[in-house]
């Protein structure tokens, strides 16, 4: 994580009833928490605060949250959890295609929530861990564990961390079917949920980036990752 001590968030939601209560349960799980209400101030907040990771709501007055993503994430690569009022598969990739690594939608539970952003944070830690990995290649896809890059036959390709992430799994046991649960637990670090929604829209968004025939779908079970010559 980029700062010293405790992890450090930014909380991105114009309903201030909303925001000071989420602000307060990260205060009291030991976060240090700061705080914006629309775009324009999520933006300066974060240029000034440098957190280690941003809750952002969708929709904002200035400008939405989508926009909040693109901006933070072309200036520093950041954990974001986005908050949607829409179940939307549509609105979710759109989040995640700008940088997103996890959604919410509301209403949610606190206890969900805060254990949505250790599981984040936890990834950070982790992706430090392979900095000492070497490359693996599989077929015209090339892994860069420890640079965090991909490349297909030479072009690299811009994944987000969980994108990233969801690949090395894949990866780690090429044409081996992964569970959905499996991928929760081991990823987002969500071991237990029932939900998989999450899953299938982040596997969809990554085979918009590296080719839908790389991720073979088994119905009901999971997914696999294909090495195509």
């Amino acid at each position: 994580m980029s700062t010293p001590g405790p992890a450090r968030i930014l909380v991105v939601e114009d309903d201030r009833v909303i925001n000071q209560a989420v602000t307060e349960r990260l205060t009291g799980e030991g976060y240090d928490v700061v705080r914006a209400h629309d775009g324009p101030e999520a933006v300066e907040q974060f240029r000034a605060s440098g957190p280690d990771l941003v809750l952002l709501d969708v929709m904002l007055p200035g400008f939405d949250g989508h926009e909040v993503c693109r901006r933070i994430q072309a200036e520093r690569p950041v954990p974001v959890l986005m908050l949607t009022a829409r179940d939307d598969e549509a609105d979710i990739l759109v989040g995640l295609g700008v940088g997103a690594d996890d959604y919410l939608t509301k209403p949610f539970r606190m206890r969900e929530l805060v254990a949505r952003v250790a599981a984040l944070l936890r990834r950070v830690d982790r992706a430090a861990e392979l900095a000492t990995r070497a490359q693996t290649d599989l077929g015209d896809l090339r892994i860069d564990a420890g640079a965090r890059r991909v490349l297909i036959g030479g072009t690299e390709v811009h994944l987000t961390p969980t994108e990233f992430d969801l690949l090395l799994r894949l990866a780690a046991e090429p044409a081996v079917v992964v569970t959905r649960e499996q991928l929760y637990a081991e990823v987002w670090g969500w071991a237990g949920a029932t939900g998989t929604r999450t899953v299938d829209s982040h596997v969809k968004a990554l085979r918009a980036k590296i080719g839908a025939d790389r991720v073979r779908t088994v119905h009901g079970v999971g997914y696999a990752l294909e090495v195509l010559p």
